[in-house]
């Protein structure tokens, strides 16, 4: 017996050969539940590993956002993206600022946050194609990923401020970050295949 839970996660992701689903509906959404709370645990502590700054804090959560996509695929990516963004709108303490809610992601940084989810699942779709296996195309991958969440964030931020001095408190400051996080995204994910193939799962 299958379920649409079963459906969001596919087989050819490095969690999907890592822990294979069943068609079992019970434990189908088990594992999804359980993924997803630990994706958005691992989201929350990213986001409080920051660096304060005046509009946009700079943080570790595009880092794991784009691994949860490319690990997780783009329906159980995008879910669990999905979950931690209603957790923050619902109130609860998972954005980097002191507070969280529906006006946080309204605010300036909240096109940053909708860009999570977008990225999210433009990752998953990638490494279900195989994008995530070959060094070249994993790191136009995770270029293309950190690109998406840039261009919803600024794209808000745009909306408050004039592009300009959006591009200048919103992208510039993190430029040198985003080249280290994409560089890590990248050596984390080739690593991760390693390990799988030399333990015969791919």
């Amino acid at each position: 017996m299958t379920t649409g839970v079963s459906s969001l996660s596919s087989p050819s992701t490095l969690v999907g050969l890592l822990w294979p689903s069943r068609d079992d509906a019970r434990f189908a959404a088990l594992r999804a539940l359980v993924l997803m709370v630990v994706g958005t645990a691992l989201l929350t502590v990213s986001a409080k590993v920051q660096v304060p700054l005046p509009y946009v804090p700079m943080t570790l959560q595009t880092l794991v956002v784009l691994l949860i996509g490319a690990s997780y695929g783009w329906r159980l990516g995008g879910a669990t993206v999905a979950l931690y963004l209603a957790e923050g709108a619902m109130g609860l303490p998972v954005f980097a600022g002191p507070t969280a809610g529906i006006g946080y992601l309204m605010g300036p940084t909240g096109g940053f946050l909708f860009g999570f989810l977008a990225a999210a699942i433009v990752m998953g779709f990638m490494a279900e194609r195989g994008w995530d296996r070959s060094l070249p195309r994993v790191i136009v991958m995770m270029t293309i990923g950190h690109a998406v969440i840039f261009a919803f964030g600024l794209a808000q931020l745009s909306l408050v401020m004039p592009f300009a001095k959006a591009w200048t408190v919103g992208a510039a400051p993190f430029v040198a970050a985003t080249l280290v996080k994409t560089a890590l995204a990248v050596a984390l994910m080739q690593a991760a295949w390693s390990v799988t193939r030399r333990g015969g799962k791919a």
